[in-house]
């Protein structure tokens, strides 16, 4: 095992990361055999190239019930084929998801041939089967970044562990490279830092926290996967200006969170792909030690899987002494492959759950595809007091936008949606609701639960 193997402190200028056009990486010797799930066997190969075998990580899903799934990564820039095997019983049918990807594979006997055209992550789903399942992260090639303004960390490929702590704590101005071979055995923590990117497909492996990023402005995630993480994957409390994209991560635990933002505005979130056991993305106001308002928040082309709680959530944290606003914040382009909640007050694909003294305006959700839902509904907008967390119910949630969601799952476990006011001042006002299907069937304002206080609600 080593600490902090070959981390070097040097100017940007003088270092260089080789890319090639298809890289696979070795895991650890430490973590050879303990880490490893054979229920596949994954093959990768540029056409007319040697096929090329991936480790196949072990990685736990679903809090109700864990279950050992698989993963693989790679990086390429150029179209690659993949062979992937199932070792156990037959194979009968065969699903890669997300749909919308429109991935066409060729069964041979228990294996699955297709091609990847590009960087993308999908679901491989032997025989209906999605806990127990393939993922694939195939990410882009990185290479050397062009500026030459920061100092540079790097964690080579091999097992890394902070020296007497659970954690790498990044400081400004520092430009952080994950290879693809490098795996992280703690958090990194940015605090009261500014000017700081973490780039490469790296694995941060079971930390307490992913990534903690507070007090912080001028932060770049991109590229890395966070393996079953204790509690959040990206916890960010009072910070500005954060852009996270290509992160991937799983988590089967109490209060596994993936990207979670308190008081923090100007956030740009792109291309993520988060499977959690809690909500995935959760946008509030004040909590523990943050304060002020959550604006300008922007997630788009990305694939949300929740096994237990919201894909999103908005609202529910704030200041109860000192009223704040979440505002201005879009979601577009989203897959959402499961939302599973059997507590009607945490159901909801999109949720805006109003409480502490918090006003919530101009949201908007645009072109959803969701493909399961076992259990809860498919938007629940509520001005509310929760028993468990509030400390008041909210001030009122105007001006929210639900435009082009098609949902093409089993409609058996799928409630109502909601739209609900708390009282007279603290109502909800001005939704749109525009072009949204449920198997094939448009939604009508009649199979919508319209509560009291709600005003100008528009169905087209």
């Amino acid at each position: 095992m080593k600490a902090l193997t070959v981390i070097s402190l040097i100017l940007l200028a003088g270092a260089g990361f080789n890319a090639s056009a298809l890289e696979t990486y070795d895991v650890p010797r430490a973590m050879l055999y303990k880490n490893h799930n054979d229920d596949f066997t994954v093959r990768v190969r540029e056409p007319g190239q040697p096929w090329q075998d991936l480790y196949e990580y072990n990685v736990q899903v679903d809090l109700d019930n864990p279950q050992n799934a698989s993963m693989v990564n790679f990086t390429m820039d150029k179209p690659v084929e993949l062979a992937v095997t199932k070792n156990n019983g037959q194979v009968n049918s065969l699903d890669i998801r997300p749909l919308s990807k429109q991935v066409r594979s060729e069964i041979k006997g228990n294996t699955a041939y297709f091609t990847m055209s590009k960087p993308q992550y999908l679901s491989i789903e032997f025989n209906g089967d999605r806990l127990h399942n393939l993922h694939i992260f195939a990410d882009k090639t990185y290479s050397q970044p062009k500026t030459a303004q920061q100092n540079l960390m790097v964690f080579e490929a091999g097992l890394h562990e902070p020296e007497g702590k659970d954690y790498f704590e990044i400081p400004s101005n520092t430009l952080v490279y994950l290879h693809g071979g490098a795996v992280l055995q703690g958090k990194i923590l940015i605090n009261q830092a500014k000017n700081v990117q973490i780039i490469g497909p790296g694995i941060i492996n079971h930390p307490e926290r992913g990534f903690e990023i507070t007090y912080s402005q001028n932060i770049t995630i991109d590229g890395p996967i966070v393996r079953n993480p204790d509690h959040y994957t990206v916890f960010c409390g009072q910070s500005s200006q954060i852009n996270i994209s290509s992160l991937k991560s799983f988590s089967a635990k109490p209060w596994t969170d993936g990207i979670d933002m308190m008081s923090c505005s100007d956030v740009e979130i792109d291309n993520v792909f988060l499977r959690t056991s809690d909500d995935a993305i959760a946008i509030y106001g004040h909590r523990w030690d943050y304060y002020g308002d959550s604006k300008n928040i922007k997630v788009t082309n990305s694939t949300l899987w929740v096994d237990i709680a919201h894909p999103i959530n908005i609202g529910l944290h704030g200041n109860p002494n000192s009223a704040e606003t979440v505002e201005n914040i879009h979601f577009k382009n989203i897959d959402v492959l499961g939302h599973d909640e059997d507590d009607r007050n945490y159901q909801g694909v999109m949720a805006i759950s109003n409480s502490d003294d918090i006003l919530v305006q101009n949201i908007r959700f645009e072109d959803f595809r969701i493909e399961d839902v076992q259990e809860g509904m498919l938007f629940n907008f509520r001005t509310l007091f929760n028993d468990k967390y509030s400390h008041k119910p909210g001030r009122g949630i105007r001006d929210v936008t639900v435009r082009n969601i098609e949902f093409s799952g089993d409609t058996i476990g799928l409630n109502p949606s909601v739209i609900e006011g708390y009282s007279a001042q603290q109502n909800v006002r001005n939704i749109l609701i525009e072009n949204v299907t449920l198997g094939g069937k448009k939604l009508t304002k009649k199979d919508i639960q319209i509560g009291n206080f709600v005003e100008n609600v528009t169905v087209k």
